[in-house]
């Protein structure tokens, strides 16, 4: 059988949406398909709620609009599928902040730690009108849209190596994180060693030992099985995350009003059924956890915070905007 590489892959499906535009208006109206990728497992709830929009979508317009979903990372690295929808080979990934970050600076400071009190602050946040212009600057910048805006949970730590009570223990710890500079940063504050990999490699370097632990929400630690090669978990609760779906603002624009406002309804409903399940996983997962073999700690917490909040902000207040990081705290 003939494999396709990844790239093989994006280009051909670039050429097969140049084609479409060619197609006759009937034509093209009658099958429209959208590639949705996400760099979590399918026992994930973020590729399980894009399956479900699919399928809502799909039903609605009788297969006229077929969303096809690309989970686990299938069509490269985080970086990778933002820039293929940047692109147009791709046209949505459900990607984290933090990463965006890299594209547009002003779009980072959501998934900054220790930005949000609670849940409820962010979800505040981000429906007010903040979250309307760091889109404008996103599509202005990258010709990228969000269109959906999704709770992936609290971040906690992991370690293979040693328990982990207070920010002293974490000296020379080999914590890997995102590619991204505001989580290099966190580490750096806490006397860390960060390790900056793509979360398609993090379980083969846990298990090698080539990072000592990770930092990640209770589910992604469950659904990429990470309790397998970690021994302690360590409820730290330094960043609330949100992630966003985000689109190829060309090919957005190209469906017509009746059809956007559809698939962002449907994106919407299965939004806030895995918000819902991912809240319910983190409810019991700390314990579940502990049940499977691992250690469950409850370190200090200002000896983690305490540290960043006296370097970030004021690090990264050029990348940001002065006064934005001021501005969310007051919402």
């Amino acid at each position: 059988m003939t494999r396709l590489t990844k790239r093989e892959l994006l280009v051909g499906s670039a050429a097969l949406a140049g084609a479409s535009i060619a197609m006759p208006a009937v034509l093209r109206a009658q099958a429209i398909v959208l590639r949705w990728a996400d760099g979590q497992a399918m026992t994930h709830p973020s590729p399980q709620s894009a399956v479900k929009a699919s399928a809502e979508v799909k039903a609605k317009t009788g297969g006229r609009i077929d969303i096809q979903t690309f989970p686990a990372g299938q069509l490269g690295s985080s970086r990778d599928m933002v820039e293929s929808v940047a692109s147009g080979a791709l046209t949505m990934v459900t990607e984290g902040a933090a990463l965006l970050g890299q594209f547009v600076p002003q779009i980072s400071i959501i998934e900054a730690p220790y930005i949000w009190r609670d849940p409820a602050h962010m979800t505040r946040a981000l429906k007010s009108p903040l979250m309307d212009e760091l889109n404008k600057v996103l599509v202005e910048k990258r010709g990228l849209r969000v269109i959906g805006v999704t709770y992936y949970g609290v971040r906690h730590l992991t370690s293979g190596s040693k328990p982990i009570n207070s920010v002293e223990d974490m000296k020379g710890f080999k914590l890997r994180v995102p590619e991204v500079d505001t989580f290099r940063a966190m580490a750096e504050a806490w006397g860390a060693r960060p390790t900056p990999l793509n979360f398609s490699e993090l379980y083969l370097a846990l298990s090698q030992g080539a990072v000592d632990g990770q930092e990640n929400p209770l589910p992604t630690i469950q659904s990429a099985k990470l309790a397998e090669v970690q021994k302690y978990l360590i409820l730290t609760a330094h960043i609330i995350t949100p992630r966003l779906v985000i689109v190829n603002d060309a090919a957005w624009s190209k469906l017509s009003e009746a059809d956007r406002t559809l698939v962002r309804a449907a994106i919407d409903t299965a939004s806030a059924w895995q918000d819902n399940e991912i809240v319910t996983q983190e409810n019991g997962l700390a314990e579940s956890l502990g049940k499977s073999g691992m250690t469950v700690i409850k370190p200090d917490l200002e000896s983690f915070r305490k540290p960043v909040l006296a370097s970030l902000p004021a690090k990264f207040e050029s990348k940001w905007g002065k006064g934005l990081w001021q501005r969310i705290e007051a919402l």
